[in-house]
């Protein structure tokens, strides 16, 4: 692969709305591309993340019908920030209710971070329904991965950030840092929750970029996106992602017919390269890409070169060796 290929340009959605999946969560959805064309859905990370007007530009839009959704509580959908009714198999369900509300036999499936393991979750609970799957930055939700990142491991590579993240719970407390946040991200009082919100977004908006982007981490701890994001993803985080450990991979034998690209940065201190490895190993059937000068935002230009090679591969623009 030479040259990095950027996004394709701006989108409008040709369709938006929200759907009702029931128990009281309404999703927030989008369509690009063109209708009848190759089907697609996007992932979006988190958990508790949002999509963004430039995942609609992984797609080459003449040769895609995509959706793109919130997940529950996040962005658009209803109720914002809500974590009752709101697991990784409930957003599986989701997923199949999109995919029959579009009339797709099956379809590409694209996720990255958190979103690489819905994606994986997906396909190996509904295989007949993926066509391929374009996944980045992988996160197979193990033990030791969630201890990576709130635990020992990130922490040695963000010392500074990681006493500010920490600093904010009283050390009586910092045996368990996550159930420590997750009482104030849920506590009666707004500033407490808010003040939490922020303190956990800016800690993740540290470790996920090469190069530190100002403006990318005042976005991340905006409110508006730092409390879905903060409380939905320490509930995640606390119930071990509803996932057993090393499930996704004790399972990949349902999906090692479907064709795969991986999609990771050499330096992504957020998801480490390990887990791309390990997922390789036990399927090495999939591609993967590792991208020597990306960490593990989806903006990174190593990154986006990747995406887009991928699903254009997927859709016959380019060749296997392209």
């Amino acid at each position: 692969m030479t040259g990095y290929r950027p996004l394709y340009p701006e989108i409008e959605p040709y369709e938006s709305g929200m759907l009702d999946v029931g128990e009281g969560h309404s999703l927030y959805y989008e369509r690009v591309g063109t209708p009848g064309a190759k089907p697609a859905v996007f992932l979006h990370g988190g958990p508790g993340g949002a999509m963004s007007p430039n995942h609609r530009r992984q797609w080459n839009p003449e040769l895609y019908d995509v959706v793109l959704f919130d997940q529950r509580g996040c962005g658009k959908s209803l109720p914002f920030a809500e974590i009752v009714h709101n697991d990784t198999w409930r957003i599986v369900a989701d997923i199949e209710r999109l995919r029959e509300m579009c009339g797709h036999e099956a379809w590409q499936v694209f996720g990255g971070s958190w979103g690489s393991t819905l994606a994986l979750a997906y396909a190996e609970t509904h295989p007949e329904r993926v066509t391929e799957l374009v996944l980045r930055g992988i996160f197979l939700a193990r033990r030791k991965e969630a201890e990576w990142l709130y635990r020992f491991g990130a922490s040695e590579m963000y010392p500074e950030q990681w006493d500010s993240f920490t600093g904010h719970i009283p050390e009586d407390e910092r045996g368990d840092i996550v159930s420590a946040y997750f009482r104030r991200l849920t506590s009666d009082d707004e500033a407490v929750r808010l003040t939490a919100a922020k303190e956990w977004a800016s800690w993740e908006g540290s470790v996920i970029t090469l190069v530190p982007d100002p403006d990318l981490f005042v976005d991340f701890t905006d409110a508006a996106k730092a409390v879905p994001f903060a409380r939905i993803c320490a509930q995640f985080f606390l119930d071990e992602f509803y996932l057993e450990d090393g499930q996704l991979l004790a399972n990949i034998e349902r999906i090692r017919h479907i064709p795969a690209i991986i999609v990771q940065g050499r330096h992504d201190t957020c998801t480490p390269p390990v887990s791309a490895w390990d997922l390789k190993k036990a399927w090495p059937e999939a591609e993967l890409w590792m991208i020597p000068d990306a960490s593990h935002m989806a903006s990174e230009p190593g990154i986006v070169d990747g995406l887009v090679r991928a699903t254009d591969r997927f859709a016959g623009k380019l060749g296997p060796t392209e």
